[in-house]
């Protein structure tokens, strides 16, 4: 018997990247080979020097086909074998290595906003629903629209074998997120693209679009986020390593904010449980800061903190890599690993 493998790989659409896929029928027992596609449709060569090759990296049983399908994320790489250049995952890796003692973890807080007929799902024709506040964590025809998408999504992510932790509805009617992790660099940001790839190919089915747009509705809603929550060994041991990580994040604020998602000056505006982007605070259960230390890690003088500046439409390759250089470097340079 043959079975089908879903090639999915990030293409080299700016500022922000989007998914692709295609299937490929393989062998029973054969595992998923390198591949290729013509990159001058994705934005990642030319007519005339087109070919691109797909790498598996991460592989997953396929719950929408079920059976033995799979699902395959994949790097791209160049021809001769080496990272294209819109590979992100391929400068994440030896980052990851370099301080793998330390034992990073993260979990990711995927904020995404459901569209129909080109509006907020839920939203009226021609107008708004009542303001937020009902919406969040809702129950209800009346304050919450899409669940049996976001249930599905859920169901998908479990039997996947995705390290999927939570879903909840948020702030604006037909905005949801849910939370990958706690894991390391590499495994939480493979599981996250994968996460959204089941997220838009399941509200495919049900006619709906799900967008990562930072900010899907002008005016009093706030945007879309990828809360990143992050720790080291020593700072789930320790309050000092926090806080040295916190000084860190400051240091390098602006290289951060480049790397945190397009758009991000629309989301970052002071309002909305949002810090301005152009400045740089931290503080303890503070929703308002650029960084928020969770009222019990104060408590317990260790833990984690939460960075609150990345937005929705961020590459968790781009913002892992740049949370781990910065702060377990500073971790080193202070002894505090």
């Amino acid at each position: 018997m043959s079975y089908k493998a879903e090639y999915i790989w990030i293409d080299g659409t700016e500022p922000t990247a989007k998914l692709r896929s295609k299937t490929k029928v393989l062998a029973d027992g054969a595992e998923p080979p390198i591949w290729g596609f013509d990159g001058s449709s994705t934005n990642q060569a030319t007519g005339d020097a087109s070919d691109c090759v797909l790498k598996p990296v991460f592989t997953c049983p396929d719950p929408i086909r079920g059976g033995d399908s799979v699902l395959v994320l994949c790097e791209v790489l160049l021809p001769d074998m080496t990272p294209h250049p819109s590979n992100s995952r391929a400068l994440l890796t030896p980052v990851a290595e370099r301080f793998a003692e330390q034992d990073s973890w993260f979990g990711i807080e995927q904020e995404y906003t459901f569209f129909k007929d080109g509006r907020p799902y839920g939203f009226p024709v021609g107008g708004f629903p009542g303001p937020q506040g009902p919406y969040y964590c809702g129950i209800g025809a009346d304050e919450v629209v899409g669940r049996d998408i976001v249930e599905a999504h859920l169901d998908a992510c479990i039997e996947a074998g995705l390290k999927i932790s939570g879903i909840n509805a948020e702030v604006m009617p037909g905005q949801w997120e849910f939370q990958i992790g706690p894991a390391g660099p590499l495994e939480v940001s493979d599981h996250l693209w994968m996460a959204r790839y089941l997220l838009y190919r399941i509200a495919e089915d049900y006619g709906v679009a799900a967008t990562l747009d930072p900010k899907p509705a002008k005016g009093d809603w706030n945007g879309a986020g990828a809360h990143t929550n992050f720790s080291t060994a020593a700072m789930r041991e320790g309050y000092d390593p926090i806080v040295t990580a916190c000084e860190a994040l400051a240091e390098r604020a602006a290289e951060h904010i480049k790397g945190y998602g397009s758009g991000i000056e629309q989301r970052l505006t002071g309002h909305h449980e949002t810090a301005p982007w152009s400045e740089f605070s931290y503080g303890v259960s503070n929703r308002g800061a650029s960084v928020r230390i969770p009222w019990q890690v104060a408590i317990d003088k260790k833990g984690y903190i939460e960075d609150r500046r990345p937005n929705a439409n961020i590459d968790p390759y781009v913002v892992t890599r740049l949370m781990v250089d910065t702060c377990c470097s500073a971790l080193e340079k202070a002894g505090q690993v």
